[in-house]
């Protein structure tokens, strides 16, 4: 399963998102159309995952010490958080009102594949937060070996 892509949404006033329907096919097959939705670990957006993908993640998470004060942020913020949700007959999904308080989402919202899942951004925060991704210089030797050693 692959989520690509950068998609602009508008909430309707339950706070009901449509799924893009290039999406809906795949998420109908791969999960039956339940999906997790949480804070991201940075806490600037949210992410939805199909549920098998979140249960996998979950179980690694879940084994994390509970000794190590990043691990228990991760374990309070990202496990804590999520919520199943089912996409409707109509191919919408309900985030619920206290996660789209958290990340201050509101009529817009940036929908940003990611491959095994899919990041929901406040409209205005997102375009600011990737503007500034863009005009950052990274020095090589700041990357971790993964990156080092990629060809895009």
């Amino acid at each position: 399963m692959l989520f690509r892509g950068l998609h602009s949404i508008s909430l309707d006033a339950k706070g009901r998102m449509a799924m893009p329907a290039r999406f809906r096919g795949i998420i109908e097959e791969h999960c039956q159309g339940q999906l997790v939705v949480t804070i991201d670990q940075d806490g600037e957006s949210l992410v939805v995952y199909p549920l098998n993908e979140f249960e996998q993640i979950e179980r690694k998470v879940a084994a994390l010490s509970s000794f190590h004060p990043e691990s228990r942020r991760l374990k309070n913020i990202f496990i804590g958080h999520a919520t199943e949700v089912n996409l409707d007959g109509s191919g919408r999904i309900l985030i619920p009102q206290n996660l789209r308080q958290f990340v201050g989402l509101d009529k817009k919202v940036a929908l940003v594949g990611q491959g095994n899942k899919l990041a929901i951004w406040n409209d205005e925060v997102w375009n600011e937060t990737r503007d500034g991704w863009l005009k950052h210089k990274v020095e090589v030797e700041e990357l971790p070996d993964e990156l080092k050693n990629l060809s895009l």
